[in-house]
């Protein structure tokens, strides 16, 4: 017992009763010290959320080869099914491609999906050159980042100084400069009669 007598002989025993005891008070340590719950809570339908947001006067600019393209301003933007999907509210956009002339596109909502570069305009689209006096109206407007190209799958409304071309969809390519006008495609052009 000579052991128990010396103090620094009774340091030596404390951490190996611990260890030799571990058996019995680890599993209640691991209880205690497990985590309960997730940071992510659930959605009302059950799928775990991602971050969501809601702000007020936003920018969101989108580039190809290093140049900026587009500048997409909101008055308000938020999330719908997750954090790569924005949707947007008082949009004016403005396009800016070099060799392009600038574009002015308005509308009362959109949405930008980030993983497909897929920004859709909705409701009141109105897409304005200045340059050739032409405007633009439509319901849906689809631009695709990726392929350059825009999609207007409903009615549209082309208006300028001497011409108005009606149609039930039209395409156009950014990086061909072609569109496409069809679905019952009506032409009235305007001439300057001199008597």
């Amino acid at each position: 017992m000579n052991l128990l007598k010396n103090r620094r002989n009774l340091l030596w025993l404390l951490p190996l009763v611990l260890f030799l005891l571990s058996p019995l008070w680890i599993p209640g340590v691991k209880a205690f010290l497990k985590p309960r719950g997730t940071f992510a809570t659930p959605s009302q339908d059950g799928r775990p959320r991602g971050k969501e947001f809601v702000m007020d006067d936003i920018t969101i600019t989108m580039s190809s080869k290093g140049r900026v393209e587009w500048i997409v301003d909101a008055g308000q933007a938020f999330t719908i099914r997750s954090d790569r999907e924005i949707g947007m509210t008082g949009v004016k956009a403005l396009y800016t491609a070099p060799g392009q002339e600038k574009t002015y596109i308005t509308s009362r909502r959109g949405r930008y999906e980030m993983n497909r570069g897929h920004l859709t305009l909705i409701d009141d689209v109105v897409i304005r050159k200045p340059a050739k006096q032409q405007e633009l109206y439509t319901d849906l407007f689809h631009y695709y980042n990726r392929k350059r190209k825009v999609v207007c799958p409903e009615d549209v409304e082309l208006r300028g100084p001497d011409f108005t071309i009606r149609a039930g969809r039209m395409d156009y390519d950014l990086a061909r400069a072609r569109t496409v006008f069809s679905k019952r495609v009506r032409v009235e052009l305007k001439s300057e009669q001199t008597i």
